[in-house]
């Protein structure tokens, strides 16, 4: 029976592959008039958000900004903070002291913005003033005077004590001498023979020469013990007295010192009148009343130790400033480009001994950027905190409980760890963290807390509407890039093609990009070539060449591509028909460019039962999108075909000369129509080229980068030779996204290349096949002479083939006799 011809299907015409923006609507000849934008353009959602966020003071109001590059999401913050006024009279300085109770626990003071280094340099004059008088004041006679008094006390009683000894010793001939051992001179009982005095170990001496008798010499080593245990008591009770002195002496040093240090320090407390300032200074009067040797004088305020390390002793009065806001005015905007835990929070720097260890104390305190924007707003990007070692944890962590504690970094890793643990400080940052909508996802689902402490989400779309107030916004954008940047001014020529390419960007003909990083590069290269071609002004041609110039750039891989088709291989037809093999369209990014190529989808099928084999999945190079895709198709058979009869063949699909990953669903029409030729044996034009989504119903999906794909096979059949029949099939939903460039267009005009554009299935069949795809009778089967009813037909002869071969393997089944079966006895019978 002869194939019925296919009906006549309406292609594109020229005016639907582009929109040209009319210069006309433009109330201006060039940009020398135009006003430079103020704001952001097409965000309003956005700027919302954002306004919520910086304005709103409350805890857990940080904003997460999210949104693809380029979409002014750094510019947009940055202006709001400019220009909002928001109250900031509170900002203070943050200063550690020396913690004299416990050292290891550094103390913290705040003062009001400019207060702490006043009071830095009123304290160091305090302690240097303190180091002159005190001498002076210990050295002036009414305290002479008094200590003399207590040391002639002291001398009295010390002299009774030893007269009442002394006159003992002299009653049993003893006197009392002086030893020296060594450096040191020890007192020594001497006992006195013949007026003589004579050390107890020269008595043995005395026996021999017979000056005394043994007994003699027994009875004064007896009384010498006696003595000497009694010596003992009264150096014990003279060093008593001696520690009296001292603390006698200490005490009037401190009674003298004590209100003079007071009247010193009171001064600093009138002056600064805050409550922590005012303990640290009745601590630091303590330490001073108890170092008085360091400010008398006696010991040096500095001094070298073991090790070679210099002690300083007056150190421990220092301040260390880890934040002045003297010349701070208005609120802190801290922009951290390099978010590392060190320059984020602060760290304790420490200082080797000379010997392998390391120590620290509150003056290697160091802050961070998160401490110099409190009371503002701190700006980082989202994925470089995340990448930085213990940077997310600590900040999760500041941010809820709102108190900052600086440490050394190594102290999460137990690395040669600090014990200094600062006094925590309250931190008021608004922190502003810059990322994309997938970063935001997952930490929203699956980080605790993330959406307690982010609760603004400020999510900047990549496209606006278009419209003659939005086209006049990219002609201010423009005109505030060549204020800033000095480019050349543009005509109305070039900011009409400018404003054609940021609808090619948005893919989208009734949309204009907000990815404005791309606009401002195509406007500065096209300002490169108007200068490079010695031109006052920037024209259209310019913006062309611009884009031109920079999509060649990008563009190796893709005429390697193409280099390798037009060379045969890769192997690809743009004429002829073939069975089971279609030309399906793929989409390639290559940085900020993408481009399309086509590729061969062969089917191949054989008697089985209603299965789609996948070679891509089976070869583990399919996605999940496209794995989803080719399950579509078996449903779209089973709906279309497996209602009568069951479907009784095994297909297997492949993309050809394909070695990486394959994925989405935008080859489902195409992998469908080259399963339908390959069961029907009907060939498909191969100067065709498809593509499309396609649902269970038979009914065709848009789908993305549908301008590169048209174009991608363009440049393939332009290579190989234009016929004038090849053309590529599209969604119809996608038209409103074609901005061809203009060698297409005019090729269409010509009528040497053709678009269409399907709604259904049967629409793509009958422009592949040039045969009528065929309805569904009331009997419930496809017209014959149509591709559905061959296929139809092809299924019913490939079921009927199948029940022929399993009853021919039932009948020829053993009966376990070993004779065989006995089926056809028995019927004869």
């Amino acid at each position: 029976m002869a194939l019925l011809k296919a009906r006549t299907i309406t292609e594109l015409k020229p005016a639907d592959l582009k929109w040209t923006c009319d210069t006309d609507v433009f109330k201006f000849e060039n940009t020398k008039n135009v006003k430079p934008i103020e704001g952001i353009v097409g965000q309003e959602r956005a700027l919302k958000a954002l306004r919520l966020g910086v304005e709103l003071k409350s805890p857990g109001y940080n904003i997460f900004i999210t949104g693809l590059s380029g979409t002014g999401k750094f510019t947009a913050i940055k202006q709001m903070l400019e220009s909002i006024t928001p109250d900031c009279s509170n900002l203070n300085d943050y200063a550690y002291v020396n913690n004299f109770k416990d050292e290891d626990r550094p103390s913290l003071l705040q003062f009001p913005a400019g207060q702490a280094n006043k009071f830095k340099k009123d304290l160091s004059r305090a302690i240097k003033f303190l180091q002159e008088k005190i001498p002076q004041l210990l050295s002036a006679e009414p305290f002479v005077k008094k200590k003399k008094q207590i040391l002639t006390e002291y001398g009295k009683v010390q002299q009774k004590l030893m007269n009442a000894f002394e006159a003992n010793l002299k009653k049993d001939n003893f006197t009392l001498g002086q030893v020296k051992v060594g450096e040191l001179v020890r007192p020594e009982i001497i006992a006195v023979i013949d007026d003589q005095p004579v050390f107890v170990q020269q008595l043995d001496e005395l026996i021999q020469t017979g000056k005394i008798t043994k007994e003699k010499a027994t009875e004064i080593v007896t009384k010498y013990s006696s003595y000497q245990d009694e010596l003992q008591r009264i150096f014990k009770a003279s060093l008593k007295l001696t520690q009296d002195y001292q603390e006698k002496v200490a005490k009037l040093e401190a009674e003298f010192v004590n209100e003079f240090i007071s009247l010193t320090l009171e001064e600093l407390k009138k002056k600064f009148k805050i409550q922590s300032v005012k303990d640290y200074l009745d601590q630091v009067h303590e330490s001073i009343l108890l170092n008085l040797e360091v400010f008398k004088g006696q010991k040096p305020a500095r001094e070298e130790a073991d090790g070679g390390i210099i002690i300083d002793y007056l150190k421990e009065y220092e301040l260390n400033i880890i934040l002045d806001n003297t010349r701070t005015k208005k609120c802190p905007v801290i922009v951290e480009t390099s978010p590392t835990y060190n320059n984020l929070f602060g760290t304790i720097e420490k200082n080797s001994d000379g010997r392998g260890g390391w120590y620290a104390d509150f003056t290697r305190i160091k802050s961070g950027s998160l401490l110099r924007a409190n009371g503002g707003y701190l700006i980082i990007n989202a994925m470089d905190a995340f990448s930085e070692p213990g940077v997310w944890k600590t900040l999760k962590r500041v941010l809820l409980f709102g108190q900052l504690e600086i440490q050394d970094v190594s102290n999460l890793y137990q690395l040669s760890p600090s014990i200094l643990k600062p006094q925590p400080i309250n931190i008021d940052t608004k922190v502003i963290l810059i990322g994309n909508g997938y970063i935001y996802s997952i930490l929203s689902a699956y980080e605790d807390d993330f959406n307690k402490i982010f609760k603004v989400k400020a999510d900047f779309d990549y496209e606006m509407p278009r419209s003659d107030s939005t086209m006049t916004e990219y002609a201010k954008l423009i005109k505030k890039l060549i204020e800033t940047e000095k480019l050349l001014e543009f005509d109305k020529s070039a900011i009409a093609k400018i404003i054609e390419y940021g609808a090619r960007y948005a893919g989208e003909k009734n949309k204009l990009t907000t990815r404005f990083a791309y606009i401002a590069d195509l406007a500065r290269e096209a300002c490169f070539w108007a200068r490079d071609k010695k031109s006052k002004m920037v024209m259209g041609l310019h913006v062309e060449e611009a884009y031109n110039s920079s999509k060649e750039r990008h563009g190796l891989y893709e005429s390697k591509l193409s280099d390798m088709i037009t060379e045969g291989t890769i192997l690809i037809d743009t004429d002829g028909s073939r069975v089971g093999t279609i030309n399906g369209l793929a989409v390639y990014e290559s940085g900020k460019f993408a481009f399309g190529k086509p590729t061969r989808i062969t089917a191949s099928v054989a008697l089985g039962n209603g299965n789609i084999i996948n070679v891509e999945r089976e070869s583990g190079l399919s996605g999940n999108t496209h794995n989803k895709g080719v399950l579509i198709i078996t449903g779209y058979f089973r709906e279309t075909f497996g209602s009568r009869i069951p479907l009784s063949f095994t297909a297997s699909m492949v993309f050809e000369q394909g070695y990486g990953m394959i994925d989405g669903d935008s080859a489902s029409i195409t992998e469908i129509c080259a399963l339908l030729s390959a069961i029907s044996k009907i060939p498909i034009k191969q100067s065709f080229a498809i593509t499309g989504s396609v649902n269970q119903k038979g009914e065709i999906q848009p789908i993305g980068g549908v301008n590169e794909k048209v174009e991608g096979f363009f440049g393939v059949c332009k290579s190989k030779g234009l016929t004038g029949n090849q053309g590529v099939i599209i969604p119809v939903q996608n038209v409103k996204d074609l901005m061809l460039n203009d060698e297409v267009v005019d090729a269409v005009k010509k009528n040497k290349f053709h678009i269409f554009a399907v709604r259904k299935v049967e629409e793509a069949v009958e422009i592949l096949t040039g045969i009528r795809a065929g309805k569904r009778l009331k009997s419930g089967k496809f017209e014959a002479g149509t591709v559905f009813g061959t296929v139809e037909k092809e299924l019913a002869a490939m079921r009927k083939i199948i029940r022929l071969t399993q009853r021919k393997n039932n009948n020829s089944e053993p009966d376990g006799s070993g004779k065989g079966s006995t089926t056809k006895k028995r019927r004869k019978k």
